[in-house]
């Protein structure tokens, strides 16, 4: 029992130290699981704090990717903005309104800033000269209203009364107690304190007129001396009486406005090489005759340094230049207007311009002036009356030549020659007659072929009916063009079968009319006479080789284009007359039987809408343009009315 009890005994104290170990282990154990929970949640909170931070860095990324791709694609919407406002009907007619008010606009807050402080310095008041140059602005915008409403065919039906009455002004000027004189000049009229100079009015005279002059002698086959007369003469005349004034940036003007209309008028580009050269030799001489001329070009070349003598203008405007900077010195905050340069409001406002606007603004005004060439030049591409064409591509030529002549020697590119900028110089005449030529540019752009569609299939806006603007009417040919014409096929098919005559081929000889190995008649008819089947069956590629010397296709490309080869290919339009014909009944000749279809508007016939094309930059109308073959014609190949035998 003692030993059972003993054991027990002992088993007892054994266990009762064994109790206070598994506490201890259920308690290290529930700190190894605090432990566990807090390295959990302390690994949580790492991984969302890490979360946190990488999720501004994952959305800057994002968002810089998408600010790249639409920088990268803002070029793509401006062209594609571009695109659809130039593919507009109104398009040209609505840059044009634009262009015009922005350049007057921004000309009379010049001329204010360039004008104040010599007209404070002479008369008393800044708002002198601005004044003058509003008035004649507002007169300006009259002008353009006119400009706009006129018709065409009243156009050309006044271009050679209004070329008299400008060169008799030319004439009157000259007389003393009529014309006014001033700095040793006699270039105005001054009516009721303001005066006007007729030698800005000649060249809108001149542009009209010669445009209606050239646009009634197109013809394939016109000759040198139809081209020239009575267009030179009367250019020359116009010149010495401008000379006599004397003005020699006027008369630089003028030919200018001779060479734009016959350079687009087809003239041979050897012929209007020579003309240029001879122009260039007369305009150095009269500049090299006159004293102060001279002076200018010598200061030019560098052989005379006088910084207060000729060279004082250029150099002072250099300096103008120079102050501005890229930003300018800030509006009517110019230092050169302070009597420092001698009219700065006039002939050197862009140097005006450049100093107060800095080069940001003196490129603004390039840009402007080349945005206004490319809308001219839209214009007559686009336009199908050969007058209209003619008429906008000489304007936008004078305009952009005197606009780039100022800035050039204001620059000093060129010698000082004394020819305004357009619009921004202070010049109420000048200011008037650029508006003019405006109002022609756009009353061309709203006789665009898009345009008429647009403007007689849709109602008259308000605007339209505000301002009473008359519908446009699409260009026809006239009776007496669709007849000179044909006369002129006629003479120029006759002279290519007077010109062209078979060759005697090798072998037995033929009897008359005997038929040869090609499967053609011999080239003698029964009187020895050439024969009359090959009288209107001359050679296609000979026809083609020589109608290509035409004239009044562009001078650089006579009639010429490029195949798929690349080689130089007849142009289909002037192929057009050698037509095939087969030989009829007793001699005589008739047009192959085809379906008669409609011809294009621009060629004068019916059919206004059925064919679109764009019209070529050269004035005669389709004269790049494939035209139907004459059986094609209306009023040709009637052989079922027994017309054929009569052509």
């Amino acid at each position: 029992m003692r030993t059972d009890d003993a054991v027990d005994a002992t088993a007892s104290d054994d266990a009762v130290p064994t109790g206070p170990d598994e506490h201890e282990s259920e308690n290290g154990s529930a700190m190894k699981d605090e432990n566990d929970t807090t390295a959990k949640r302390s690994r949580r909170t790492r991984d969302a704090e890490s979360k946190d931070t990488a999720a501004p860095a994952s959305t800057a990324a994002a968002r810089g990717s998408d600010a790249a791709a639409i920088t990268a694609s803002i070029p793509a919407m401006v062209v594609d903005a571009v695109r659809n406002l130039l593919a507009r009907p109104l398009a040209s007619y609505q840059l044009v309104l634009t262009l015009a008010f922005l350049l007057t606009a921004f000309g009379l807050v010049m001329v204010l800033s360039a004008s104040s402080v010599e007209g404070y310095s002479q008369d008393g008041s800044a708002y002198g000269l601005f004044t003058t140059q509003v008035i004649f602005a507002g007169l300006g915008l009259i002008v353009f209203y006119m400009m706009l409403r006129l018709r065409v065919s009243l156009m050309r039906r006044f271009a050679a009364p209004a070329m008299v009455v400008t060169i008799v002004l030319l004439a009157l000027v000259l007389v003393p107690g009529i014309g006014t004189l001033s700095q040793g000049a006699r270039r105005w009229f001054v009516i009721s304190g303001i005066s006007v100079q007729p030698s800005e009015l000649v060249k809108v005279a001149l542009c009209i007129w010669g445009a209606h002059l050239l646009a009634s002698r197109r013809r394939d086959n016109a000759s040198l001396k139809e081209l020239l007369i009575p267009l030179v003469p009367v250019a020359l005349l116009i010149c010495v009486l401008i000379i006599l004034e004397p003005n020699l940036s006027t008369t630089i003007t003028i030919a200018i406005i001779v060479g734009a209309l016959l350079w687009f008028a087809g003239l041979p580009i050897k012929v209007f090489a020579a003309f240029a050269a001879t122009g260039v030799v007369l305009a150095v001489t009269l500049a090299l005759v006159e004293g102060y001329r001279s002076q200018r070009v010598m200061s030019f070349l560098g052989n005379v340094d006088d910084p207060q003598g000729a060279g004082y203008q250029a150099r002072q405007a250099t300096y103008a230049l120079a102050n501005g900077g890229v930003f300018g010195v800030g509006l009517g905050q110019s230092s050169a207007k302070w009597n420092y340069l001698p009219n700065a409001h006039n002939d050197f406002i862009f140097a005006i311009i450049g100093e107060e606007l800095g080069l940001i603004g003196g490129l603004l005004v390039v840009f402007l002036f080349v945005l206004l060439g490319y809308v001219g030049f839209r214009i007559a591409h686009r336009s199908t009356d050969p007058f209209l064409r003619l008429m906008t591509s000489t304007i936008t030529v004078l305009i952009l030549a005197q606009a780039f002549i100022n800035i050039g020697y204001v620059i000093g590119l060129l010698p000082v020659t004394g020819i305004q900028l357009p619009l921004i110089s202070a010049g109420g005449t000048s200011t008037l007659t650029v508006l003019a030529m405006l109002g022609l540019l756009a009353n061309a752009a709203r006789h665009e072929p898009e345009a008429v569609a647009a403007l007689t299939a849709a109602p008259p806006s308000r605007v339209a009916r505000w301002l009473r603007l008359p519908a446009p009417v699409a260009y026809r040919q006239s009776r007496v063009e669709m007849a000179r014409e044909r006369l002129d096929r006629r003479r120029k098919a006759a002279g290519q079968a007077r010109g062209t005559s078979f060759r005697r081929e090798p072998g037995p000889s033929r009897g008359r009319g005997a038929a040869r190995g090609d499967g053609r008649v011999d080239g003698r008819g029964a009187r020895g006479g050439p024969a009359t089947a090959r009288r209107g069956a001359a050679p296609r590629a000979r026809a083609a080789g020589e109608a290509a010397h035409g004239r009044f296709s562009m001078p650089w490309k006579r009639g010429e284009k490029q195949d798929a080869t690349g080689a130089k290919a007849p142009d289909p339009a002037y192929g057009r007359r050698a037509s095939t014909r087969h030989p009829g009944v007793g001699g005589r000749t008739r047009p192959a039987p085809t379906a008669r279809t409609g011809v294009d508007y621009r060629g004068g016939y019916p059919a206004a809408g059925a064919m679109r094309g764009s019209a070529s930059p050269g004035w005669r109308a389709g004269a790049h343009q494939p035209r139907t073959s004459r059986s094609a014609d209306p009023g040709r190949g009637r052989s079922s009315h027994g017309r054929a035998g009569r052509r």
